[in-house]
């Protein structure tokens, strides 16, 4: 136990010890030789003590002090109460990194550390059987040693972790694993392995299934619709008439709909570099504009297109030029007759920005996050009257986000709305 005037006590000691060989140098007449000789005691006194402290430090298997008095008794005290409280914290860590340990063997993913140089310190069990690492074997192994996927080893080294990615599992071809890697600490990162198999196949099944249905289905609705187109009027029955049309006008909604399908399917399935093919976006929207007024030969609206005719990007023409469309057509679409539409293409900042600004009746805020899902729509009595199949919006989407952006979207209720994204600047490009 700690004394706060242990040190008075110890320096009244010292002095106590000094005055009894000054007191022998009185008597035997030679003050300095009896002072020197009880230095010279005191030194090798303390050197004896050093001596044992070094002994019971590092070769004594005890862990309590030897007995001691003096000064020497606080510190061995000291040096025992320093070595408790160590032990105690080391304890606590051990007891940490166990339940640590216990946690992550718990996880239902592969979990990998792995410092700056990409060696790894330590991995959970589900690492060792679904990666094949050998624990502790691999230790300080580099991971993209033996994680050779090339995708995986350029993904690691490009160091954008912000998104995960997919290649199939080191131990088996037939799994798919997706990899997130996230940085923490100062040169650590952490590898999370999960099995994405079932989920991969299910979205494959779910783009064949509707490729394929949408295909099959164009063969009869053709059939259909061109037997419609040339069967004879019945003037005299009304009642003929009227299912005529509406057949038609139901062939004609599902073809446009399977139309919208595959478009969607190709959106979805496409590898198409967008870095690969300038496109000429002032002479698309010139024919969009075109088009977009043979549309509101009904309508009345006042369409004005305002387009930067230096500004061409990079990106895939075809699935550029149906989000623009779905976007313009939607406009004409569903603002009122007379209604004044706005479509912009021009820079904005270092970007490229798409807009469509309409001051039609505007959309409830509780729809806007819905409205890129697909068959969403807000008012489907209308939708129906209008003819759309609720994929455009969708279209739109996974179009942007081939291309790196997204739709934005803002309205107000009696108002309007604005359908807007940004390209990068890195995709903008100067005339070919």
């Amino acid at each position: 136990m700690y004394y706060p005037f242990s040190w008075l006590r110890s320096a009244i000691r010292l002095i106590a010890y000094l005055l009894v060989f000054a007191l022998v140098g009185l008597y035997v007449d030679d003050m300095l030789f009896a002072i020197a000789l009880g230095a010279v005691g005191l030194l090798i006194v303390n050197y004896w003590q050093l001596f044992k402290l070094n002994r019971w430090l590092w070769h004594s298997r005890k862990m309590s002090p030897p007995t001691v008095s003096g000064v020497w008794e606080h510190i061995y005290e000291g040096i025992y109460y320093l070595q408790r409280r160590n032990r105690n914290k080391r304890k606590e860590l051990g007891e940490l990194v166990k339940r640590f340990r216990e946690g992550s063997e718990a996880l239902p993913d592969a979990a990998v550390v792995v410092d700056s140089k990409a060696s790894i310190i330590w991995c959970n069990r589900l690492a060792r059987l679904e990666l094949g690492l050998k624990w502790p074997g691999d230790a300080g192994t580099r991971i993209d040693n033996l994680i050779r996927h090339p995708d995986f080893i350029s993904y690691f080294h490009e160091g954008d972790f912000s998104h995960p990615i997919e290649v199939p599992a080191p131990t088996n071809p037939n799994k798919t694993f997706e990899y997130r890697i996230m940085p923490y600490g100062e040169e650590h990162l952490l590898l999370i392995a999960r099995d994405v198999t079932r989920v991969s196949q299910l979205e494959e099944m779910r783009k064949d299934f509707v490729a394929n249905v949408s295909h099959e289905l164009r063969t009869p609705l053709t059939v259909l619709s061109g037997y419609l187109e040339i069967l004879p009027e019945d003037e005299d029955n009304p009642m003929v008439q009227k299912a005529m049309k509406e057949m038609s006008a139901q062939a004609q909604r599902m073809q446009s709909l399977i139309e919208d399908l595959l478009v969607l399917s190709r959106i979805e399935a496409s590898s198409e570099r967008i870095y690969e093919n300038k496109v000429n976006m002032p002479a698309m929207l010139a024919q969009l504009e075109k088009e977009a007024a043979t549309l509101n030969v009904d309508k009345g609206h006042k369409i004005t297109f305002h387009i930067d005719p230096a500004l061409w990007v990079f990106g895939v023409e075809t699935e550029l030029r149906s989000a623009c469309s779905n976007l313009v057509f939607n406009a004409v679409h569903y603002t009122p007759p007379g209604g004044e539409i706005n479509v912009h293409w021009r820079r904005e900042g270092h970007d490229a920005l798409f807009a469509v600004i309409d001051n039609g009746d505007g959309i409830e805020q509780n729809h806007l996050a819905r409205l890129t899902e697909r068959f969403y729509r807000v008012d489907k009595a209308r939708s129906r009257k209008t003819g759309g199949s609720g994929l455009g919006l969708s279209i739109v989407k996974h179009v942007l986000s081939h291309h790196n952006s997204q739709l934005d979207i803002t309205s107000t209720v009696g108002e309007g709305s604005q359908f807007s994204f940004l390209l990068d600047e890195e995709l903008i490009t100067e005339k070919s």
